[in-house]
């Protein structure tokens, strides 16, 4: 599914693709500001209030509080990976063909906790609220993903082309 993202083709009537117009547009920057705030936000929690809450955990917790942050941390940077590589195509640095290249060696999963709910409840609110919000992020760029990879509408038939195209080949005429 990774293999995605940037068609550079524009239809026969000039229309620019969805995902080329959608990279260079103001709501991929707001979510682009959102997913690195996100890193940010994250590398800050588990230096900080997330490591006192982690040492003040029961064993078999801290085990999972350990398990969950890795996994939040390889899930924020994958999604991190494909917003620098749509950021880049944006910006000229990058071409569709290198994006897709890149992208193919990040692979942005299914959207999926990996504990029990009851595991997760033990784990503090922060960390819990940093998985959430990156589960969010996470499904909204995998849509994205769908609807950059969409194969493009079939173009509707224009009955009177056809009906002047069927007039030029009977008679063969130009018009």
């Amino acid at each position: 599914m990774n293999d995605l993202l940037i068609r550079e083709t524009t239809s026969d009537d000039g229309a620019i693709s969805f995902a080329r117009g959608f990279v260079k547009s103001d709501a991929f920057m707001a979510l682009f500001r959102e997913g690195m705030g996100l890193v940010e936000q994250t590398a800050a929690y588990l230096d900080g209030e997330g490591r006192t809450a982690s040492a003040a955990l029961p064993r078999e917790v801290a085990l999972g509080y350990a398990t969950e942050s890795m996994r939040l941390t390889t899930r924020l940077m994958q999604i991190a990976s494909w917003l620098l590589v749509q950021r880049a195509v944006a910006e000229g640095e990058m071409t569709a063909e290198q994006a897709r290249a890149e992208n193919a060696k990040v692979r942005i999963p299914e959207t999926g906790v990996s504990g029990t709910a009851a595991e997760l409840e033990r784990l503090p609110q922060g960390l819990q609220d940093l998985i959430a919000h990156s589960f969010r992020l996470q499904a909204r760029i995998r849509h994205l993903e769908g609807q950059m990879n969409a194969p493009a509408p079939a173009e509707k038939a224009n009955p009177v082309q056809d009906q002047l195209a069927s007039l030029q080949a009977r008679l063969g005429l130009a018009l």
